[in-house]
């Protein structure tokens, strides 16, 4: 992993994108002339690549020797892939400092905001709701109006939200109201620094297009069949993303339990997709024709449940782990999640401050590093179906912890052992809860039997989550000490892994 890790020109580039990305974000002024940096970082990036491949094509007595020359080229490999990360990373910085919201008058003074829902509202226990809304215009004290660009996330009253879940995502809207103090939300998993509009009315001038009224009319049809039913709402949020019909008491248990990431949809929840979906296709279809078929599937899966960014970076992984299958490039899980990472941000430039974002890729680094030295050490001392799942969890704490901690500030160690159960019980859960939707459109008896079996379950995830609950978590500590802890261990399972590597080595068959 380690060879295969420092190998990978995609790593290099992933390096550069982190550095002007997250460390240059100083610069991504409002008001800066990004174009002149943007052409400026291609002139350097073209004259780089440039001149380290007419160094790599010089004559071999330019060198003292083959060797020297080899290792020449793989650093003119590396430094370039570093820079092309780089100017990756700085161009959609720049972009996305681009979105930030214009209004064309002072925050203060706007009274009202014309726009276009972004996502599907998302409703509070108080009956209230919030969503992001695009801004295309903007009118203020004294009947002023004028063109604004950008998003606001926009807190609801409790009246329009089932209004505006019923016509959705991509719906034209007025909203009345005022700006309130911005302040860091990430932690909420939305985008760090976005402006925050309070509404106290709100008016439809319109319905979404076609083919989004096509997907809000199977999202409410999906939400209908689990209403009134005690599990529906951890179902909606396993299945679809939506929380608003979860208990918010079964929410707190898989907080204070450390499993609350198993809410948020992300590479498990694809992974039991993906899985029936080759179930019934891979027989009938063979596997290639399959895996295409499948990534189809998930892409539609996206769609219907919306761009959130864990689950993106899930389906980007699926479709290039597809690829990498079918033979386009090497198997190689780091160097895809890196892949993935770039193409991520040049899709969607604003989603690397969301906090969701970042532990995705942070828990999932996680475990292919920290994680597979830890499965490596405890391999053949602990039952496989433990040994597994263990080191995975392990793998993602220590790689999340000094986030969690700079977010929420407690880290919750308990979540390591927790997930051994809840996680498998969230699988079974959600594959009960997907057959029971299929039954209630053709086998409605069958769908009354699942029904008593998913409220058994539904109970039994309630009990276990409220017992791993009862473990304290960890405050204190700080994200930065927390941060090089981390590092420590990772380098220390790493470096304890490649010892343990070296003396199998040393040991002799036996005859």
């Amino acid at each position: 992993m380690v060879a295969a890790f420092i190998r990978s020109p995609v790593i290099y580039a992933v390096f550069g994108a982190l550095g002007s990305y997250y460390g240059l974000a100083w610069l991504y002024l409002p008001d800066s002339p990004r174009v002149p940096w943007i052409m400026g970082g291609a002139l350097v990036l073209g004259t780089l690549i440039a001149l380290f491949r007419a160094l790599g094509d010089s004559p071999e007595w330019f060198f003292l020797d083959l060797k020297i020359r080899y290792y020449f080229r793989k650093t003119c490999r590396y430094v370039t892939a570093l820079a092309v990360g780089f100017f990756l990373g700085f161009t959609v910085g720049t972009i996305s400092a681009a979105s930030e919201l214009k209004l064309g008058l002072p925050q203060e003074r706007v009274r009202g905001i014309t726009g276009t829902l972004l996502d599907d509202p998302r409703a509070f226990n108080d009956g209230r709701g919030m969503g992001y809304l695009k801004v295309s215009g903007v009118s203020g004290i004294g009947g002023i109006r004028t063109s604004a660009r950008g998003r606001v996330l926009v807190f609801f009253p409790a009246g329009a939200i089932p209004r505006l879940k019923e016509f959705g995502r991509a719906a034209p809207v007025y909203v009345e109201g005022a700006f309130i103090a911005s302040k860091n939300n990430g932690s909420n998993g939305f985008q760090t620094g976005t402006p925050l509009f309070r509404a106290g009315s709100v008016f439809l001038l319109g319905t979404a297009p076609p083919v989004e009224q096509f997907r809000t009319g199977i999202r409410m049809e999906v939400l209908d069949k689990f209403a009134g039913s005690s599990w529906g709402g951890l179902a909606s949020a396993l299945i679809l993303g939506v929380k608003d019909d979860l208990d918010s008491a079964v929410s707190e248990l898989f907080k204070a339990a450390g499993c609350s990431h198993v809410l948020a949809l992300s590479g498990m929840h694809l992974a039991i997709i993906s899985a029936l979906i080759a179930f019934f296709l891979k027989k009938s279809l063979g596997l290639k024709p399959a895996a295409w078929a499948g990534s189809f599937f998930i892409l539609l899966y996206v769609y219907l449940v919306g761009p959130q960014p864990s689950l993106v970076r899930a389906a980007i992984m699926y479709l290039l782990g597809t690829a990498a299958v079918l033979g386009a490039f090497p198997r190689q899980p780091f160097p895809l999640l890196g892949l993935a990472f770039l193409i991520q941000i040049i899709i969607d430039p604003s989603s690397g401050n969301t906090l969701s974002f970042i532990l995705s890729y942070l828990a999932l680094g996680g475990i292919l590093i920290a994680g597979e030295a830890v499965h490596d050490l405890i391999r053949g001392k602990l039952p496989e179906i433990l040994a597994q799942p263990l080191s995975a969890s392990l793998g993602a704490f220590i790689a999340t912890a000094a986030v969690c901690a700079a977010a929420f500030g407690v880290i919750r160690p308990g979540g390591i052992g927790a997930g051994l159960g809840i996680v498998p019980l969230s699988t079974l859960f959600m594959i009960l809860a997907i057959a029971y939707l299929g039954a209630s459109f053709f086998l409605p008896p069958l769908a009354g039997l699942l029904d008593l079996a998913l409220c058994g379950l539904y109970k039994l995830l309630g009990g276990t989550a409220f017992l791993a609950s009862r473990i304290p978590g960890v405050e204190g500590g700080g994200p930065a000490i927390l941060g090089g802890v981390s590092l420590v261990l990772v380098f220390g399972l790493l470096y304890t892994q490649n010892h343990f590597a070296l003396l199998r080595k040393k040991i002799a068959p036996l005859d």
